[in-house]
């Protein structure tokens, strides 16, 4: 037993979905979670940005005693996993693409749709590694560059996303022929309802979910399960907006009281 928090992270709210995720399966376990929301979206930044960035991160969430961290971010996942790892041997390091790519090749999924952060798509990760799995699996890829910022800003049930959602997916949808989406990046669940309505006959994947399929399995290979909680969850952001503490209140049930303040050196 291991009553120690685990370390989630993500670009800013997103990975929330992940923590909301973790509390339903395992309410026993104590979460920190960090959003990097001061330099959100991570999903047009250089690789090299991305992982100064989650390096810093994955070191403050070291220096609280973590028992694992969970890269609650897709782009996070598909450029800085291994180096990550490299810096923290000791550490179970998860990240959310490869659980997801394993729900998927489970679900015996023949035609898959991928939306996710430009980085996660221009990366490949999620088709290749799909295909080294299951090469009969057909996969089509598309980058939502604004979804990232527009559920940042809280505009989710509103018009103006159901008009983006559309903007970008009508054709993808239409061309490709999938009812399969993965939602590549974890603060797509946030708009799953969206997407239910306006393409009511598609299978939705969230990589948020699937990612705590991975936590359970590590927490019992290690025999780290929570016997009880000792404390109470905390939630860092390096910009503590109004958004932020309204969705951050809005998943976690109204514990925003625990949220600081807490910024990453340049």
């Amino acid at each position: 037993m291991d009553n120690r928090p685990i370390g989630f992270f993500d670009s800013g709210l997103g990975g929330l979905t992940s923590v909301s995720a973790l509390q339903s399966r395992l309410p026993k376990e104590r979460v920190i979670y960090y959003g990097d929301t001061a330099r959100t979206p991570y999903g047009s930044k250089s690789p090299e940005t991305i992982r100064k960035f989650a390096s810093q991160i994955v070191d403050y969430l070291v220096s609280k005693d973590v028992k694992m961290v969970v890269i609650a971010c897709n782009t996070v996942t598909s450029l800085a996993l291994d180096d990550l790892r490299q810096q923290h041997p000791e550490l179970p390091i998860i990240g959310v693409i490869e659980p997801t790519v394993r729900k998927v090749v489970q679900s015996h999924c023949p035609n898959v749709g991928i939306i996710a952060t430009k980085a996660t798509i221009q990366s490949d990760v999620y088709a290749r590694l799909l295909h080294n799995l299951d090469p009969s699996i057909r996969t089509s890829s598309l980058a939502c560059p604004a979804f990232v910022p527009l559920i940042e800003e809280g505009i989710i049930d509103n018009e103006i996303m159901d008009l983006t959602i559309r903007y970008y997916m009508d054709d993808f949808v239409r061309e490709n022929g999938f009812n399969h989406l993965i939602l590549g990046c974890t603060h797509y669940p946030m708009i799953a309802d969206n997407l239910k309505r306006i393409y009511p006959n598609m299978n939705l994947i969230s990589s948020s979910e699937a990612v705590i399929d991975e936590v359970e399995e590590v927490l019992a290979a290690r025999d780290q399960f929570a016997e009880q909680r000792t404390e109470e969850d905390r939630f860092y952001a390096s910009d503590l907006s109004d958004n932020f503490i309204r969705m951050t209140d809005r998943l976690t049930e109204g514990k925003n009281s625990r949220i600081k303040l807490k910024k990453m050196e340049e």
